[in-house]
């Protein structure tokens, strides 16, 4: 069997998107019998190390039948994009911060939103009302459904 392919989803704080979207991209890969094939990650540009999830980040996933509890934050180091294949981020201020900061991200960074269309910021809903997670996870959920090929094509696996 081929060497397990990791995605890491980037955010700022890892407490609310990323988390969200690394449990919404598990899903869809269990969904597609592919989980034994990509390792999913998430990391925060500015985290805490070990900070949980927020409470309506756990909330709105556990809405959706998923269980993102076991989450502790990661703040992203130069050893977590070296072993990385591909990085997904929130925003373009995360792409340029970590093509800055990071030897050898440039060829692994991606927008979210660029793998399914064009490329814009996903919204940070942290401090938000459970209306405003709820959006986020909505919007991650159809970027991840809609950009599931590219991502896949992207890890050498379609």
């Amino acid at each position: 069997m081929a060497a397990k392919k990791t995605v890491l989803f980037v955010c700022t704080g890892n407490v609310c998107r990323s988390p969200m979207a690394a449990g919404l991209f598990f899903d869809r890969l269990v969904r597609d019998n592919a989980q034994r094939a990509v390792r999913v990650r998430s990391a925060g540009t500015w985290a805490l190390e070990d900070q949980p999830a927020s409470a309506y980040a756990l909330q709105v996933m556990a809405e959706r039948g998923l269980d993102i509890s076991a989450h502790r934050g990661h703040n992203l180091t130069q050893t977590t994009v070296d072993e990385t294949d591909l990085i997904l981020v929130m925003t373009l201020r995360h792409k340029e911060a970590l093509v800055q900061d990071f030897q050898g991200a440039e060829g692994k960074v991606h927008l979210l939103s660029g793998m399914a269309g064009p490329t814009y910021d996903v919204q940070d809903p942290y401090g938000g009302s459970i209306v405003e997670y709820r959006q986020t996870a909505n919007e991650l959920d159809e970027l991840i459904e809609k950009g599931y090929p590219r991502i896949m094509e992207l890890l050498g696996l379609k």
